[in-house]
């Protein structure tokens, strides 16, 4: 498979984590984040969490995230991509968040200075490569900060917050995004398209951004990694768009398959076999679904 482009995709699994999820690319993290955030939060600096959460039982799913962060002020960050429109989205981000909120509680209880309950802020940030559904927001709306609000709309509680990103309503050109906030939402969306590095994208932290993300600059065992990322994500791409066309047809009907033989307890190499698709696209959709 040809990797086209001079750029990484970011929505490959490979290329989000190359360019934020690790020690010495941290300072993009934190830039990304503070142009995201309510303006009363502001990182100064961060550290990187597990990203595979456990229940409290055996009996309790794992939580995998993209991104697991804790800023120095204690504030906990999950970040996630999300490729495609997903039943029960919006469960799932609840539960993920829950799990923040369980590690609190777990080191309170067992500690030696009992807990009083006590919590410390909670972010979710979904960057989304979808839209919701239009009878559900704006057409027009492409970021909502959603908090826990009583019935006059005023905030109940401050330190829940779920932040999400309709990247596909997010349209403008470069030369017309007219600051830091829009440049990062037009280069997820466009970061593969480019080229050459445009005069509108001179700050240090895009310059540092665009080198990382350079695909020429990796070595064999990049190479292979983002090949296999970028073939998954086209994959699934196509998938998608044919469950769209089709309706309950071959792409749908596919998803639902691994999801049952999942259920039935079968390994993913036997689902594999069953459904003539490779191993890592098996495991990437039962992790898009929340279920390892």
């Amino acid at each position: 498979m040809q990797l086209a482009g001079k750029y990484i995709n970011l929505f490959t699994d490979f290329g989000f984590k190359r360019v934020f999820g690790e020690d010495a690319n941290k300072d993009i993290l934190i830039d990304f984040l503070n142009q995201v955030l309510p303006k009363n939060y502001s990182i100064k600096d961060l550290h990187f969490s597990k990203n595979e959460h456990l229940g409290q039982s055996l009996e309790n799913r794992k939580a995998i995230f993209d991104l697991y962060c804790i800023s120095q002020k204690g504030e906990h960050f999950i970040v996630e991509l999300q490729k495609a429109r997903q039943d029960y989205f919006k469960d799932r981000s609840l539960y993920y968040a829950s799990f923040p909120i369980q590690e609190m509680a777990r080191k309170g209880k067992f500690g030696e200075i009992e807990w009083n309950y006590e919590l410390e802020p909670i972010f979710t940030i979904g960057i989304l490569n979808f839209a919701f559904k239009d009878e559900e927001t704006d057409k027009e709306k492409f970021h909502h900060h959603v908090q826990l609000k009583d019935q006059d709309c005023q905030v109940f509680y401050d330190k829940l917050h779920f932040i999400y990103l309709e990247l596909p309503k997010f349209n403008k050109t470069l030369s017309d995004c007219e600051s830091h906030y829009d440049k990062w939402l037009w280069i997820f969306k466009n970061l593969p398209n480019l080229e050459d590095i445009p005069n509108e994208l001179t700050e240090t932290v895009f310059i540092k951004l665009l080198n990382i993300s350079e695909v020429a600059k990796f070595d064999k065992n990049e190479r292979t990694a983002y090949r296999e990322s970028l073939k998954h994500l086209l994959d699934l791409t196509n998938v998608v768009n044919t469950a769209f066309k089709e309706g309950e047809t071959t792409g749908m009907k596919l998803i639902l398959q691994i999801l049952r033989l999942h259920n039935e307890n079968k390994t993913i190499s036997a689902i594999a076999k069953e459904t003539n698709k490779p191993a890592s696209f098996v495991k990437e959709t039962l992790k898009e679904a929340g279920l390892i």
